[in-house]
């Protein structure tokens, strides 16, 4: 519960202070006037923070820093006006100053010391400008100026960080050192300031509660100070904006779980504040859920990718405010843009849902074992049960009007893993839709690598599709529409440009032949006597995975054309797989030619020898192809019988 401090405190405090002959504020105000026509610092500062707020596109292509440069002038004389600040015991710099806060800095609590007086009130102020001035040599680029300011700003307020009037300006400085920090990528100083700002908060919620001076009210009347309700959204946009870079500092140390946890925060907030880019929003929220995705946790992804749709859908339709940047919604090249990243997301989402059924339900040799079928049926109802109940409501986005339209989206997409084909299929054609959508704006022509993966990831749908389809036909089908969309992109790449894509692509290409050719000798199998027309299906198939098999292989050469003694890490595995279905290959050519089906087997013992061979020479390949090199050499073990 939050506790405030006792009105009755303050005004005997203040009254001591008068007898004392100690004026309060408004007698400060009359002081500085004294000094300097107040109404003359009062528009200078307003000016410059007009000036600041203009955009640098709006300034002379050769001056982009000119309204900055403007501010930081008139800045400068309002700090003159002010004077120089007095040498209080408190005031004079020690040795912690480098890092901004002492003792604080490592999070401990502050004490309560209320900004009164004229001494106190000057400092705030002078606070106040040298914020202003840190915040300008950042934005044009003068870091260590910049950083500066802002140690003046918090050695000015240290005593009275946690007071009503200047706890915002505090955290307001301590976020922009953190950023600094965190460009200059000394993260750990960024992640003290960050995490110094956060106690901070915490600890005035706890103690007192009420809505703090913004720092721009310094420098405003009496009359024209702002309402507590305004005060509040100001400071808690203060917050989120400290949660938002700790975020990305956690991400940035790697502490990931830590770092999706105030990503969702931080959004929460926004929403909760209505304080928000729809754009910059929806777009963090779909980043969110890769997390949600790597963590196997699709109940989670659905709902932030399912958000991110939702609050997309709100670029050019809300009013314009303070937060809208002139890229919401302006610049159509970057809406579709985002619009694309977030499809494929989206797509991500439904091809790793899909794969991970595969894993749970496949067999050793990667069909359908239908008791895992079955056990993870009869697991579907507790699973609902549990997540329903439990892990939505950690994860709820919105409320009221908003939080049903997220709902609707959900409804149309399962997070459940697919236990049949009608499900799975449902997924497919998800994911088929995205991929569409994100194509429309990564073309081949502009974005090559992004369109290829997108092209990777519809023949991954398909891939994933047919496990689940029981008609080897439809099977064979699925895998000639992959290989429909992969082979073009074989034509347009340069493989001296596109090395890597192009052995994906001939890698994968080369595995849907030979998907195709085990499917077309299974329903051979099952037929009493295969015609030619049959056979030479088969045949063909092979020949075209040989092909491409070969094309993989002959990548790894040298500019000599030698093959490599020592296959680096990389594409290990995959050269051993391509060596070893190119030896399997060879023995299934059906051929009525005795001499030609015997050369045909040579050709596959030299396969088979080679990775036997190779992980001789080098034992840490052996793990990478444990189930192959085994039938490698039961393989060789039967020469004797050819």
């Amino acid at each position: 519960m939050r506790r405030r401090r006792p009105v009755e405190a303050v005004s005997e405090a203040s009254q001591k202070r008068r007898k004392a002959g100690v004026p309060i504020e408004t007698e400060a105000d009359q002081a500085a006037m004294a000094d300097a026509p107040w109404a003359e610092i009062r528009e200078k500062f307003q000016t410059a923070l007009a000036l600041s707020r203009v955009e640098l596109h709006k300034n002379p292509e050769k001056e982009p820093y000119k309204s900055k440069y403007s501010a930081r002038a008139l800045l400068e004389e309002v700090k003159a006006l002010l004077g120089p600040a007095p040498e209080d015991e408190d005031e004079r710099p020690q040795a912690d100053d480098s890092l901004g806060a002492g003792e604080h800095a490592l999070g401990l609590p502050a004490e309560l010391v209320e900004a009164e007086g004229p001494v106190a009130q000057g400092a705030m102020r002078r606070a106040v400008i040298e914020f202003h001035l840190g915040v300008n040599h950042i934005d044009t680029e003068e870091l260590s100026a910049g950083e500066e300011h802002l140690v003046k700003c918090l050695r000015l307020l240290r005593k009275y960080r946690l007071s009503h009037d200047c706890v915002s300006l505090y955290i307001q400085a301590q976020n922009n050192l953190g950023i600094l920090w965190s460009e200059r990528e000394e993260i750990e100083t960024a992640q003290a300031y960050l995490e110094s700002s956060e106690a901070l908060y915490n600890q005035y919620m706890k103690e007192i509660g009420s809505p703090p001076l913004d720092p721009t009210e310094h420098f405003l009347p009496e009359e024209e100070k702002l309402p507590e309700q305004e005060r509040s959204k100001r400071f808690e946009k203060v917050y989120t904006h400290n949660l938002y870079y700790l975020a990305q500092v956690y991400q940035h140390m790697e502490m990931f779980e830590k770092a999706a946890h105030y990503c969702h925060s931080t959004l929460k907030r926004q929403l909760e504040h209505n304080a928000y880019h729809p754009m910059e929003w929806a777009i963090n929220a779909a980043t969110l859920s890769q997390f949600y995705i790597n963590k196997q946790c699709f109940m989670e992804a659905r709902h932030c990718l399912s958000a991110a749709n939702v609050i997309f859908g709100q670029i050019g339709k809300i009013r314009t405010t303070e937060d809208t940047t002139e890229a919401e919604g302006d610049v159509p090249e970057l809406y579709h843009q985002r619009k694309g990243e977030i499809a494929r997301c989206w797509i991500k989402y439904c091809l790793t849902l899909m794969q991970n059924a595969q894993l749970s339900m496949q067999d050793n040799i990667g069909e359908l074992d239908l008791d895992k079928q079955s056990e993870l049926r009869a697991l579907r109802k507790k699973e609902l049960d549990e997540e329903e109940s439990v892990r939505k409501k950690a994860v709820q986005f919105g409320t009221g009007e908003l939080c049903d339209a997220i709902s609707a989206v959900e409804e149309k997409v399962s997070y459940l893993r697919p236990l049949d084909f009608e499900e799975a299929r449902e997924l497919f054609l998800t994911g088929q839709h995205y991929v569409f959508e994100a194509k429309e704006f990564f073309q081949i022509d502009g974005y090559v690598t992004d369109h290829i993966e997108v092209v990777q990831d519809h023949s991954a749908l398909f891939k994933v599709l047919a496990f689940f389809e029981t008609d080897m036909e439809r099977r064979c089908k699925m895998h000639k529409r992959r290989i429909a969309m992969l082979e073009p992109l074989i034509v347009d790449l340069n493989p001296q440009y596109y090395l890597l894509v192009n052995r994906q692509i001939q890698f994968e290409i080369a595995h849907a032949y030979y998907d195709m050719m085990d499917l077309k000798v299974a329903i051979a199998d099952k037929l009493r006597d295969p015609d030619s027309h049959i056979v030479k299906k088969i045949n063909n198939l092979n020949k075209s995975a040989l092909k491409y098999y070969q094309l993989f292989l002959d990548s790894l050469r040298d500019p000599n054309k030698v093959f490599p003694e020592h296959i680096g890490e990389d594409v290990l595995r995959p050269a051993m797989l391509a060596k070893f279905r190119v030896a399997r290959l060879y023995g299934k050519i059906i051929t009525a030619d005795p001499k030609k089906e015997l050369e045909n087997l040579a050709t596959s013992l030299e396969h088979y020898k080679f990775i036997v061979d190779y992980c001789e020479k080098h034992p840490e390949a052996a793990q990478e192809i444990e189930v192959e090199l085994e039938l490698s050499k039961e393989m060789i073990g039967l020469k004797d019988w050819f």
